[in-house]
Formats: C-alpha cells, structure tokens, sequence
C-alpha cells in the first residue's frame, strides 16, 4: 500500500482483492482439515470417530479463548496501524502474544488434569472403549494449545497489516502436514487416535514456529515482534485488547453452548434426525466460509479506518464488503437449492433422512441468503470500532431468546420436530443481523474508543 494515500483510498478493489481471496481459500482449508481427521480416523472404527467427535466439540468450545483474544489484538492493532504508530502497533502485538500464551498454557493444564471429568460431565458415560480414545485424543491435542494459540494470533497480526496471504500459505501447508501425517501415524504405525492427534500437535508447533519467525525476525513492518523476549507488560494496552477479546469471546461460548443445546432436539427424534441434521451441517459449513473471510476482512480495514479517524471511509468500505457478501451468499445459496439432490446423495442415508436433509437445507439457504450477512459479518465491524459489548450482548439475548427458546417451543409444544432447529436458527440470523444492522445505521459505534489511552 502506498503510505502517502489516505487508509480509505488504500483500500481500493484491487487491493482489497488481494486480502479476500486467501481469507477464503485460509478458510476452506481449516474445513477442510478437520474432515480429513475424521474421514481417516474412521478407518479404525466408529468407536474412535466418536471419540474425535467428542473431543472436537469440547476443544471449539476451550479454544475460543484463543480466537477471541486474537481479535481483539487484531482490532488494537489494526487501529494503531491506521494511526500508523509503528511503535504502539508492535507494543500491541507482543502484549497479544503473552496473553494468548499464557491464557492457553492454562487452560492446557486444565485440560490435561482433568480430561475424564470434563468429558463426563458434557457427555455423561460414554462406553469404555470410547472414552479411552477421547481422553487419549484430548491429552495429545491440549498439548497443542499453546502452539494453536500462537499461530491464531500471529495469522490475526498478519491480517492486521493487510496481509492475508502468509497464512494462507502457512495453512495450506498445515493441511498437507496433517494429511501426511496422518497417513504415516495412522496407516503407516497403525496407532490410531493417537495418530490423528500427534499429526494434529505437529503440524501447529511447524504453524507457530513459523508465523512467529517470520513476525520475531522482520523488524521494519508495522506489527514487528522483534525483542519480544525482552518481557514487558503493558496493562494500558492489555486492558485495550481485552475490552475487545473479553466480550467476543463471552458472545461466541454463548453461541457454541447454545449450538449444543439446540443440537440435542435431534437425540430425540431418533437417527434418521440426526443423520440428517449432520449431513446438513456439512453442506452448509462450506457455505459460510466466503462470508467468514470477508467478516475478518472487516476486522483489518474498519480497525484501519477507524485508527486514521476516517469514519466516512469505514462506512463505506463496510457497505462495499457487505454487498459483496450478499452477492457470494446468494450466488452459494441458490447453487445448494438447486443442486440439493445430488450433493446430499454423496452421503448414505435411509430416503427418510435424505428428504428430511432436504428439508433442513430448504429453510437454512432462505435465512442464510437474507440474515447471514448482517448478523455474521457485519459485527466485525462494530468490534473493529470497539462496540464488542453491544455485539456481545445483542447476540446473546437473540441465541437464548430466539434460537434456544423457539427451537424447544415448536419443537415440542407446537410439534414443529427437528425442522424447528433450522426455523429458529433463521430467525436468529434475522433478529441479531436486525439489532447490528440497526446499530450501525445509527453511528453510535463512532462515540467508542479502542486505543485513546497513552501508552
């Protein structure tokens, strides 16, 4: 970018081209990664895909902490960036990199200690020979917080500057590494679970040591991590971070905890519900992930606007990313609709459970063409101009009130079944995206403040 241009001009097509594309393709492939390990652990039976299942499930809850943080780093960053202080950008980052670190050797610990009665209280008690996988997958995959930790912030510092493509390469080969690995621990070695999860730890320990060596090394770019050993903390710039991190990450354990409530309806309306809600899932994952890039896209250039002071231009880069959304989500959507038939007939399912996806997707690429965009995207870019409370608090009234509630309520009262789940999910993308879009329209995110404070 040329520094004598204004932060708003910077951001023209071309260049705002430039940090889409690998945000999408970076995005793809951490779908893509999580399959893999569990379309290869299943060869060695449903036993250990249960377990992985549930040990996924319990680590996107515990690393939340570690996405949360890393967008308020961001979102600090971003603002000095476009303030262009290279000193306070840099302060910023390091700060970042000790919290996250820190908070994920924690949090590891907790993990390790206490994987049995962790698993038994969100699961109740699952049958031996899976609970052996899980704790075992759990172990050796809480070994990789901290590293998992450190590639997510440094992949946030690099977007923070504009530069998308780093991670995508880093992720990318990430992919490769697991696969490979999994191929050798899994077909080769023939040790299972344990497999899968040492791949897992090796390929994040090669994404965080060279994310950070590529920032710790390069001394001249705005988010430099140079001297970072030399530990000094900043509580000014601390507290800065966590007025962003804190409350996203309190709105996205609401979501993930009402995301699991709202997914046992389906235990009770017997397999063919559950099969078919999982095989919609799959479908419509890949379809958030062009919106999910163009959100953290936000994150980078309204911090970046805002920073500079340049209000105008972050309103009107927001509305050009947004229309860019709708346009990616509609075209996606439509693609599902029509060619439902024969994406969900890839997988083997009873025709009950294959109609019954169909019906699930039917409702979901409706609200996911009309709601999404507003209530997904949109945010990132109140949180990138410091107003993550209202975001916080706007998406948990909506989850518990619309989602959660109405779910259970046409669920069974209203005997609606497991197509409630999907209604209630709409109405939520709508409500929320209605209360962000509101808020937005009426400029009162332009009163918060994010990096005021002298350092």
């Amino acid at each position: 970018m040329d520094s004598n241009l204004s932060i708003g001009d910077q951001w023209n097509n071309r260049t705002l081209f430039r940090l889409l594309w690998p945000l999408i393709i970076e995005q793809l492939l951490a779908v893509t990664m999580g399959a893999a390990d569990t379309m290869m652990v299943s060869t060695v039976g449903e036993f250990a895909v249960s377990g992985v299942n549930i040990i996924d499930n319990i680590n996107n809850l515990l690393i939340i902490a570690f996405s949360a943080l890393a967008t308020g780093g961001a979102v600090v960053t971003s603002q000095y960036i476009g303030r262009r202080d290279a000193k306070n950008s840099s302060l910023a980052s390091k700060q970042l990199i000790y919290i996250v670190f820190l908070t994920a050797l924690f949090i590891m610990g907790v993990a390790i200690g206490f994987r049995r009665p962790i698993i038994r209280l969100l699961y109740g008690n699952v049958e031996h020979d899976v609970m052996d996988a899980a704790s075992v997958y759990f172990l050796i995959t809480a070994l990789s917080y901290p590293f998992l930790a450190l590639y997510n912030a440094d992949a946030a510092l690099f977007r923070s500057m504009g530069n998308s493509r780093a991670p995508m390469h880093i992720a990318l080969l990430v992919n490769i590494l697991n696969i490979g690995g999994n191929i050798f621990f899994i077909y080769g070695l023939r040790i299972g679970v344990a497999g899968a999860a040492l791949s897992t730890l090796i390929s994040r320990i090669i994404a965080a040591a060279l994310t950070f060596g590529i920032l710790t090394r390069n001394s001249t770019i705005p988010v430099s991590l140079s001297g970072i050993l030399k530990i000094r903390f900043s509580r000014p710039m601390i507290r800065n971070i966590l007025n962003v991190g804190i409350p996203s990450g309190l709105e996205s354990s609401m979501f993930q905890i009402g995301r699991l409530l709202t997914q046992r309806i389906f235990t009770t309306f017997g397999t063919r519900a559950f099969a078919a809600n999982a095989i919609a899932g799959v479908i419509n994952s890949f379809s958030f992930m062009p919106g999910m890039a163009y959100g953290m896209a936000l994150l980078t250039i309204v911090g970046q606007c805002v920073g500079a002071g340049d209000y105008e231009a972050a309103k009107k880069q927001t509305a050009k990313i947004m229309k860019i959304t709708y346009i990616t989500l509609f075209i996606i959507s439509s693609l599902i609709y029509i060619f439902m038939e024969p994406l969900i007939s890839f997988f083997s399912l009873s025709p009950e459970a294959h109609d019954l996806a169909k019906t699930f997707l039917r409702v979901h690429c409706i609200s996911m063409a009309v709601g999404w965009p507003m209530s997904f995207a949109l945010p990132n870019a109140l949180r990138a101009a410091g107003d993550a409370r209202y975001v916080m608090i706007a998406a948990t009234v909506s989850m518990w009130t619309i989602r959660v509630s109405a779910a259970y309520l046409l669920a069974y009262p209203l005997g609606v079944g497991p197509l409630a789940v999907w209604i209630a999910m709409g109405a939520d993308f709508i409500c929320r995206g209605t209360c962000y879009l509101t808020r937005w329209l009426g400029g009162k995110w332009q009163t918060k403040r994010v990096i005021e404070d002298k350092v």
